[in-house]
Formats: C-alpha cells, sequence, structure tokens
C-alpha cells in the first residue's frame, strides 16, 4: 500500500469511462490521451500531477454526467502497455 507521499507525485493514470469522448476533448482533459475502445467505452491516459488534480480531473468527467469504469495508476517500474477493452 502506497503512504500519502506517494501519491502526491506525479503518475500516469488511465481512465476508463463507459460511453464515447471525442479526442477532441483531450485540451479540457489536462491534454490526456483519449482513446475509443469497444463497447462504448473511452480510455483516458495521462499524467497527473497529485491527488487535487486527480480530483478535479475525476469531477469534471462527473460533471459531464459520464460514468466510471475504473481509474488505474500506472506503477513506476510497470511499463505502459494497452490492451484494447480491457485495463493493463
Amino acid at each position: 500500500m502506497a503512504n500519502g507521499h506517494e501519491l502526491d507525485k506525479p503518475a500516469i493514470y488511465k481512465i476508463m469511462i463507459l460511453g464515447t469522448l471525442d479526442p477532441q476533448w483531450s485540451g479540457w482533459f489536462d491534454s490526456f490521451a483519449i482513446e475509443t475502445q469497444p463497447e462504448d467505452r473511452t480510455l483516458l491516459t495521462g499524467i497527473v500531477i497529485d491527488q487535487a488534480a486527480l480530483f478535479g480531473l475525476l469531477l469534471k468527467l462527473h460533471n459531464l454526467g459520464l460514468q466510471l469504469l475504473f481509474v488505474q495508476r500506472q506503477m513506476e517500474n510497470e511499463p505502459l502497455i494497452f490492451r484494447q477493452g480491457s485495463p493493463s
């Protein structure tokens, strides 16, 4: 389990939502990559500087009425791998 200090460091996050979000929204979501997935899902991937920024990003998704499927913090030594339709 990570301590509070680890969670307040920049990290790559993958966020899956239900529904299709156009890649043009990338700038509104702090330049996250937006990738359409099968089964009417969208994967957002990008760097979050701290937990406050993550909360703000999740709040934007909530305010758009988008259903959150998962949030995954990329571990420091873990390679960034995308698998179509499922978290890696």
